[in-house]
């Protein structure tokens, strides 16, 4: 696939692609609306605190990481239309009411509802991968991911001018986030007539059980287990900040703690209810496929996915706290860190599609990230700005072309997965945020580009250990086993059987 094919309008995939990074794009939009705000809403709210709003910033990537774990299963059972437009339209509900809410507990609650909404990436990298072939799908995702995820950039970029010269007053924050929650209600509706579930004529290939991912090993169930835990464990982490700061009794902080133990432990009955008659049974060698990746891929974008949710987070304020900037300038500026999305993530995919080695890919961007953000730890108010944002570009440059590399490789992990699989990587993503934005409530922005640095060291040398280069990487059409061959003819019969019932 070469870049000027983006421009093919006229090709049903490539309509396809445009379709749903739009969609991702308005979704990011709406999900990062708070931060560009951020010193409107504190002029505005006498009520609300700086502290107040990194606990929003922590709440508004909190329940993703659940959420696309659901949305995972759902993909390989629904298909990505009817779960994109169902979530576009739902997620608009808790949207207005952040915009006109009016006590601390309206805003938290509303604000870690909405983080449901970063599902939404989960749900493009499954369509656009029934889309496009292995050989094509890094720059395929890369650019569905790149030009979709500039929408929390756009954000930067646009409400605080909403807000200010379009609305104005000092509910003008209000409605630049009530209009943003609008048009995405509308494209949501508008998507579910828009698209399809791939070509017409194409097989979806599905799960066995859509509750928990299939392992090829008793070890790999282990690992898979371990791996589940932080993905739900993590959330511990914001009911203990959140009942620190006063918003949250002990007793209600032990019904969550509680809650969150039982959903683990609901999580592992169902990975032993899936894999273990499986197992016994015996995988077929040609069904099995290396959990290591995908252990591997988790790291990767726990930290350069989570690392990219903290930043955008706090960029804003740091820029203008640094440099003595006004809300807007430190918009513009901060908003650079995602503006590179546009080239760097399709780059990183196009990268890993031509390199002819995935692997080689991911692990030169990885030791990029940690360099980048090294050189963020120096910046401080005695650096010329424009240096500042030309580290700040470099850094995101990697970070973002990561991000694509990463989706250009899981594909390709195992075809009929691909949706847990996305999910569960995606969520690691916002595990990495969640933690990020937890330490950034105890440490310097030094101190904490320093330790996002670390974060991605560590993923890169996971990756030297666990990461292997997938065997169908190249091809013109995805690996089909003799189980996917199987479950295809199975539900072919179910259908052949089912206007007889």
């Amino acid at each position: 696939m070469k870049v000027a094919d983006v421009f093919h309008f006229k090709n049903a995939e490539i309509r396809a692609l445009h379709l749903t990074w739009i969609a991702f794009f308005i979704t990011f939009y709406v999900w990062f609306n708070m931060a560009p705000l951020a010193s409107s809403m504190l002029k505005s709210v006498d009520w609300l605190t700086s502290d107040d709003l990194r606990l929003f910033a922590i709440c508004n990537v909190a329940l993703t990481i659940p959420a696309r774990i659901i949305v995972g299963m759902a993909l390989d059972r629904f298909g990505p239309r009817r779960v994109f437009s169902v979530l576009m339209v739902v997620m608009s509900i808790p949207a207005l009411v952040f915009a006109f809410g009016n006590t601390m507990t309206q805003l938290l609650v509303s604000r870690l509802v909405l983080s449901s909404i970063g599902a939404s990436f989960v749900v493009g990298i499954h369509m656009t991968a029934m889309w496009f072939k292995p050989k094509d799908i890094g720059f395929a995702e890369g650019f569905y991911a790149g030009w979709g995820n500039f929408g929390s950039a756009a954000a930067a970029i646009s409400l605080p001018t909403i807000a200010l010269h379009m609305y104005g007053g000092d509910d003008g924050w209000r409605w630049a986030i009530a209009q943003s929650a609008f048009v995405m209600a509308a494209y949501g509706v508008y998507y579910w007539f828009a698209i399809t579930d791939g070509p017409v004529g194409s097989v979806h290939r599905k799960p066995r059980k859509a509750v928990a991912l299939e392992v090829s090993s008793w070890g790999d169930m282990i690992k898979l287990i371990l791996w589940t835990i932080p993905l739900v464990g993590v959330l511990a982490i914001l009911v203990w900040r959140i009942q620190n700061m006063g918003y949250l009794s002990i007793t209600g902080a032990v019904i969550c703690y509680a809650v969150i133990v039982a959903i683990v432990c609901y999580q592992i009955v169902q990975i032993l209810r899936v894999n273990v008659p499986i197992l016994r049974k015996g995988v077929p060698e040609d069904d099995k496929y290396p959990f290591n990746s995908v252990a591997a891929l988790n790291s990767t974008y726990f930290a350069n996915f989570g690392a990219e949710l903290a930043v955008v987070s706090m960029l804003p304020m740091f820029f203008e706290e640094t440099w003595s900037l006004s809300a807007t300038a430190a918009g513009l500026i901060a908003a650079s860190f995602a503006f590179v999305n546009l080239v760097a993530r399709p780059m990183g995919g196009l990268v890993s599609d031509r390199m002819g080695n995935r692997r080689f890919v991911m692990l030169s961007y990885m030791f990029g990230i940690s360099v980048g953000f090294a050189l963020m730890g120096l910046m401080n108010s005695n650096w010329p700005l424009i240096i500042a944002v030309g580290i700040t570009v470099f850094t995101s440059f990697f970070v973002q072309g990561a991000e694509g590399a990463t989706f250009g490789i899981i594909p390709s992990i195992k075809r009929r997965l691909t949706g847990q699989i996305s999910g569960m990587a995606g969520a690691y993503g916002n595990v990495g945020a969640v933690v990020y934005l937890t330490i950034f409530t105890f440490v310097t922005p030094t101190q904490f580009f320093y330790i996002i640095a670390g974060g991605a060291f560590v993923s890169w040398l996971l990756c030297m250990m666990w990461l292997k280069e997938p065997e169908s990487g190249f091809s013109d059409e995805y690996h089909v086993s003799s189980v996917d061959r199987q479950i295809e003819e199975e539900e072919r019969l179910r259908q052949a059987a089912a206007p007889a019932s």
